[in-house]
């Protein structure tokens, strides 16, 4: 048991005193002069007359108890830590073809949006790159923005930015690190979504850029949507970096290597410490009932005035 101002408590001195004073006052024995009559004790009568006399003592030390503000320690909890995800979308010329029904970006930004419904909870930021970066939607929880994102990167509008032609998924996968490393809390993921090759990537620049994101515990899991094989640089990155690399062959695959990332990326749950929150509630209930037991008392259960 704790107290917000336990210097308070010095004032059950007060209550204590009249506690003492009630029980060892003089003068409680008042006989009247009934002619031949036997006069008793009345110590029957004394006890709870004393009980009584007692209550507002009682009830003043119950004021100076939550005066000094009763604390208490909850319970512990546990919390879900969020994850801090990524989406690193490459939005080349190459991404216009075809993929099922659509396109690679059409069938990449529909899984991308039904992947968020998966990961309720945790952080999503949505990058798209090129030759250049382009950091569309920041970090949060609020993923409203990713779903309307679609329309304004798509490779098929000739009106979005001319420098997001090509493919430099290195400069991407730094950039996506700064967001990241920005954010003290929480897990760390980079979702790489590309279809082809990144010059930036030679001359062991991939080890380079692994060895920087396994350093921020970033792990990079990377979605190969094309039919040629997987650039042995981004199977470097994903390895280093504790991630895994995938090749989905169509709109219905690539769901499941959105489903198999959220399997593979457990959320976590952590114990949190227990805090302390205010404990009025015992010690307004024993004051109402002194309270309420004072003012019957008040009917009866009192010493008369002569």
């Amino acid at each position: 048991m704790s107290f917000t101002h336990p210097w308070l408590l010095l004032l059950l001195v007060i209550p204590l005193a009249l506690l003492v004073w009630t029980w060892r006052r003089g003068g409680k024995r008042v006989v009247l002069p009934f002619d031949h009559g036997v006069q008793t004790q009345g110590r029957r009568y004394g006890l709870p007359i004393n009980l009584a006399q007692s209550l507002p003592a009682l009830l003043l030390g119950v004021v100076v108890l939550v005066l000094a503000g009763p604390q208490q320690l909850s319970a512990p909890k546990t919390k879900r830590v969020l994850t801090n995800i990524e989406l690193c979308v490459d939005v080349s010329a190459s991404m216009r073809a075809s993929f099922g029904e659509g396109t690679r970006y059409d069938g990449s930004m529909e899984a991308i949006n039904r992947f968020v419904d998966y990961r309720e909870g945790d952080a999503f930021g949505l990058t798209f790159f090129g030759n250049e970066v382009l950091h569309w939607v920041p970090l949060t929880t609020d993923v409203s923005a990713i779903r309307c994102s679609p329309p304004f990167m798509d490779p098929k509008n000739r009106g979005r930015p001319y420098w997001l032609g090509g493919t430099s998924i290195g400069k991407a996968l730094r950039s996506c690190r700064e967001v990241l490393t920005e954010r003290e809390e929480g897990d760390r993921m980079i979702v790489l979504i590309s279809d082809g090759y990144s010059s930036d990537l030679y001359g062991g620049n991939d080890v380079k850029i692994a060895q920087e994101l396994s350093k921020d515990n970033i792990v990079v899991y990377a979605i190969h949507i094309a039919s040629s094989g997987v650039p042995d640089a981004v199977v470097n990155i994903t390895g280093m970096t504790g991630g895994e690399v995938f090749e989905p062959e169509d709109p219905n695959a690539l769901d499941t290597v959105f489903q198999r990332i959220d399997e593979m990326q457990e959320t976590r749950l952590e114990r949190t410490a227990a805090e302390t929150m205010d404990n009025f509630f015992p010690y307004s209930l024993a004051g109402l009932i002194v309270l309420g037991m004072s003012s019957l008392a008040m009917f009866g259960l009192r010493y008369t005035p002569w």
